[in-house]
């Protein structure tokens, strides 16, 4: 698996998380949701572009390419599992979700995909 950094993934994740709420992802979108400065944005954005894992088009959209989509649908399932399964422990909604944004990225395949598994079959179980 190749390895991205960490404030990639939480970029290319909020460029997901816009998309499926707005249908669209601007520049000034990911600004505002993930509050960094326009200026910071634009130049992480152009690194992202040159390693192929984004689109821009002339209007400024931005779009994941298959790359940049699938690294994006990884964290973001990370993501909810892991705030699932700790809210199914007893953790305070804003707190899982805080804890899960720590631990998606550093997490093994292996135990993901245990605590995966057991999410799902609490899920099954209610």
């Amino acid at each position: 698996a190749m390895q991205i950094k960490e404030s990639a993934e939480n970029y290319l994740e909020t460029i997901l998380v816009l998309h499926m709420q707005k249908g669209y992802c601007r520049c000034i979108d990911i600004c505002n949701k993930m509050g960094f400065s326009k200026p910071s944005v634009s130049v992480y954005m152009k690194n992202l572009k040159t390693d192929g894992y984004i689109l821009i088009d002339e209007n400024g959209d931005i779009t994941l390419t298959e790359k940049g989509k699938e690294i994006a649908e990884k964290i973001y399932d990370r993501h909810n599992v892991i705030a699932g399964f700790l809210m199914q422990l007893g953790t305070p909604e804003d707190i899982a979700y805080q804890d899960s944004c720590k631990i998606e990225h550093d997490i093994s395949e292996v135990s993901f995909g245990l605590i995966k598994a057991q999410y799902l079959k609490n899920l099954g179980a209610k």
